[in-house]
């Protein structure tokens, strides 16, 4: 096969279907765990004796969303070796790839953060970075993984 670049692609930065599945499931479940934690965080909390109280389903929200994340790091090495740095080649998906890239640094870096420090303004600053870069990354990963409907959009 060759590209419009007329480079021969021989698919070797393509994931195999068991680890595109895994990766799909992974970077989903991350999603929407994230995003429903979010919503019991400041949309379904409930009246208590003394004023809001958090809801009592959204710290298993949290568990569940820092689960997923271990599952993406450990994922993350296999990606960068099979799928990253040798998709770097091409250039048709790099744009995405290079967003998502980006994004799971700063989520990754966010996250320890929201883990480890204590520092209440710091923070507070890193789950608004967390939050918008996890939720906007959807953006990229669809346009990554469907890249026939991309191509009708250049």
């Amino acid at each position: 096969m060759t590209s419009r670049h007329g480079h021969k692609h021989h698919h070797k930065s393509r994931l195999s279907r068991g680890q595109r599945i895994v990766t799909y499931a992974a970077l989903c479940s991350a999603w929407l765990s994230g995003a429903t934690w979010l919503l019991f965080h400041y949309f379904l909390q409930r009246q208590g004796e003394f004023g809001l109280e958090p809801n009592p389903l959204e710290h298993w929200w949290l568990r569940l969303h820092g689960l997923c994340a271990f599952a993406l790091l450990s994922l993350s090495g296999l990606l960068w070796v099979l799928h990253v740095k040798p998709g770097m080649r091409w250039p048709r998906r790099r744009q995405s790839g290079v967003a998502i890239t980006i994004s799971f640094c700063v989520l990754a870096a966010t996250g320890y953060c929201l883990y480890y420090v204590d520092d209440g303004a710091f923070r507070d600053a890193a789950g608004v970075v967390h939050w918008i870069f996890g939720l906007s990354l959807a953006v990229p990963v669809a346009l990554h993984a469907l890249p026939k409907r991309r191509a009708s959009l250049e």
